[in-house]
């Protein structure tokens, strides 16, 4: 009864327009709405919370209210099932292919001086930025090499995009081989840089033939560096 009641909810939230701030009701109110017990009120909010749909608050002005999505929270849901499925580095590598060719040739159809300074900005940090995220002692599920990848599809204009995208290179951290010393961590920082360097290039040009070639070739050597 609780999960039948939860998915009410969030269909009703969902159908409203999810509006983000919205008190929907008190405990009493809504177990008085809905013909449920506390118990199965209880147990139906905590479910909806864990969806990230709405929230119980407490104190005056309180009650369920609707509350903006966890983007982590829908990625980690998706990564596990993909780990559950056992999908090969291939397969992989594979789909981020077809998902990342589509970013880069809409980022480059819609790209505006504002994503061309993105685009020069992160590629000037990027080394940096990659040598003080990675910490080869440590396996992380968001590799700070993926954050290019990340920059062109948000820049694609897509949030299905940017979530798929956040999605597989999660998938592919975990799968990464270690880096090893730290002279193997700046050889490694230095040559994913010269790549993107040059994706990036061919994205500024407006050039989507090069820039998908390379990005594909990019993500198919990536393979290498993955482990069953």
């Amino acid at each position: 009864m609780g999960e039948l009641l939860a998915e009410r909810i969030e269909n009703e939230i969902v159908a409203s327009g999810w509006k983000v701030g919205q008190v929907i009701g008190s405990e009493a109110e809504l177990c008085e709405r809905y013909g449920v017990s506390r118990a199965v009120f209880r147990e139906a909010i905590r479910l909806v919370g864990h969806h990230g749909v709405a929230e119980m608050r407490r104190g005056p002005g309180g009650g369920l209210v609707v509350i903006e999505p966890n983007v982590d929270a829908a990625v980690r849901a998706v990564l596990l099932n993909l780990e559950f499925l056992k999908i090969s580095p291939s397969q992989m590598t594979e789909a981020r292919s077809a998902i990342e060719v589509a970013c880069v040739r809409a980022a480059i159809k819609g790209l505006t001086k504002a994503g061309e300074a993105a685009i020069r900005e992160h590629m000037d940090n990027e080394v940096e930025m990659i040598l003080a995220g990675w910490n080869p002692d440590e396996p992380s599920e968001d590799s700070p090499s993926n954050r290019f990848h990340l920059l062109l599809a948000e820049l694609s204009g897509s949030p299905a995009m940017v979530m798929f995208v956040q999605i597989l290179g999660r998938v592919t951290s975990r799968h990464s081989s270690p880096v090893g010393s730290a002279d193997d961590l700046n050889e490694r920082a230095q040559q994913i840089h010269r790549v993107h360097m040059r994706i990036a290039e061919a994205i500024l040009a407006r050039d989507a033939d090069t820039a998908e070639r390379r990005l594909r070739r990019h993500v198919g050597a990536i393979e290498g560096y993955l482990s069953e």
